[in-house]
């Protein structure tokens, strides 16, 4: 075999994505906070682009009306704002009130305090984590140095539940120290606050506070510790047999169980909580409905003027400097192009899903209907591809609520006359009848299937099953109340 060296010529049709194609597709995807910082960060390194202030009709700018089709039908008109109180009805703020020094009047010395003093903002407190709060109560505790390292041991050692995902062999090859001592410190550790701390499972859990409580010698406390099976699934009957009392005094006992905590770490969570901002809002007005993208918060953009001008001043620019601004400008005509087209699409979608689950805006979830993205894409003559873009992290203000916009799109589950149902509504009328359920005598995912099945909706009961595990529903056994 000979190696060599040849050139060939070949024809070939492929698509390259283009820098701008690439930056239309990214501004598409991102949802609404996303889309803030996306615009902060173009302004900030792009001289040709800024923010129209005093004249925000001014320039290329960003608004709802660029938005629109040229012509959208009079149903679905644009509303010019979103209805809420005005800015001119907020009272100014004093900033001056909130500057990073002391007030001289604080001062004992009745003096300006140096430069380098602490600011009001260095002593505004967090709430403190799991592990932060255990390590302050061991504090308090009169412990020597090998037990204090025991303590921090079982501390680094907790789930976010607040368990010990540890044993007494691990801290004693941890400490080099004997069980009893280990044992000895693990308890005094569970002894601190919150009731439950240190545990090494639920049924633990239960039982420490059982006992912070004086409950040990209590029915609740035996059941807890000899029948945490049957507790679980409710079974009173069985109890009562198993601890020699009446199905009475069981249910009596499972009240006081019901008032523990399992997990007792989980109120020290410093977990974030996410914010939902809505891309787009859907009002009722009369009997039509109106949509309004959101663009409160985004800066309305425009070419700037001053280096517009510049580019005119042939004779003091030289072709470097020329060809910089000629690029910059050329970048922010299609960042503002794509950011236009980006709120076009938005709205031409939430259009159309407002066509297609009309029922929905009007009546609520139980009147969804089957919607795929294909339906969607042909009704506004775009790819199915743009369509899922437009629809992930996109969230829609309604009537109904608050709904991301892939809530719309369900799959059809066929009826007895042939007709469909959006499976997202037998969820709903799902949740419906459990809601509705006797707790003394809950129903089990072969009966609902029956009723579904007396509705006209063939759903088996596996399928029951599926779409309760879905919405986070206990089996029947687990919802017996009685």
């Amino acid at each position: 075999m000979v190696l060599e060296l040849k050139q060939q010529l070949k024809l070939a049709q492929k698509l390259v994505m283009t820098p701008q194609l690439r930056q239309a597709i990214k501004l598409l995807q991102l949802n609404r906070l996303e889309l803030t910082d996306a615009l902060q960060a173009e302004i900030e390194q792009n001289p040709l682009l800024e923010e129209a202030v005093d004249e925000p009709d001014a320039g290329i700018v960003s608004d709802t009306l660029a938005a629109q089709e040229p012509e959208p039908p009079s149903e679905n008109q644009v509303t010019t704002q979103v209805p809420g109180d005005s800015s001119a009805t907020i009272a100014e703020i004093n900033w001056a009130d909130y500057t990073n020094n002391f007030d001289s009047d604080l001062s004992f010395s009745r003096e300006t305090p140096p430069a380098d003093a602490p600011s009001q903002f260095d002593f505004i407190s967090s709430a403190p984590g799991l592990t932060a709060y255990m390590q302050w109560q061991i504090t308090d505790l009169d412990l020597n140095e090998q037990e204090t390292d025991i303590a921090m041991f079982i501390i680094g050692n907790l789930d976010r539940h607040g368990f010990f995902r540890a044993d007494l062999n691990d801290i004693t090859a941890y400490a080099k120290c004997d069980e009893e001592t280990a044992a000895r410190v693990l308890q005094l550790f569970q002894q601190l606050d919150p009731p439950g701390i240190g545990a090494r499972d639920i049924r633990e859990s239960l039982l420490l506070q059982l006992e912070r409580k004086g409950l040990a010698d209590s029915l609740a406390y035996r059941i807890v510790r000899d029948h945490m099976n049957l507790l679980e699934t409710r079974n009173y009957p069985m109890l009562a047999r198993k601890t020699g009392t009446t199905v009475r005094a069981v249910t009596r006992e499972f009240e006081t169980i019901t008032e523990l905590t399992p997990f007792p770490g989980n109120r020290f969570s410093n977990e974030q909580i996410n914010y939902i901002v809505p891309d787009v809002y859907v009002y009722k007005v009369d009997s039509d409905f109106v949509i309004q993208l959101n663009n409160d918060g985004l800066p309305n953009l425009q070419l700037s003027s001053d280096y517009l001008r510049l580019l005119k001043l042939n004779k003091e620019l030289n072709p470097e400097s020329r060809g910089y601004l000629k690029e910059k400008q050329r970048s922010a005509e299609w960042f503002i192009k794509s950011l236009q087209q980006r709120q076009r699409t938005i709205y031409r979608v939430m259009e159309s899903i407002l066509k297609f689950q009309r029922d929905f805006f009007e009546d609520g979830p139980g009147k969804l209907k089957p919607l795929i993205l294909r339906d969607v894409a042909k009704d506004i003559d775009m790819h199915e591809s743009t369509v899922s873009r437009v629809t992930s992290n996109k969230y829609a203000h309604t009537p109904q609520g608050i709904y991301e916009l892939k809530y719309f799109f369900s799959t059809a589950v066929a009826t007895g006359d042939g007709d469909t149902v959006a499976s997202e509504s037998i969820r709903v009328r799902i949740r419906q009848l459990i809601g509705e359920e006797d707790p003394a005598k809950p129903l089990s995912d072969n009966k609902i299937s029956r009723i579904l099945s007396g509705e006209n909706i063939k759903v088996a009961r596996r399928t029951v099953a599926k779409y309760r595990d879905q919405m986070g529903i206990l089996p029947v056994k687990f919802r017996r109340k009685k």
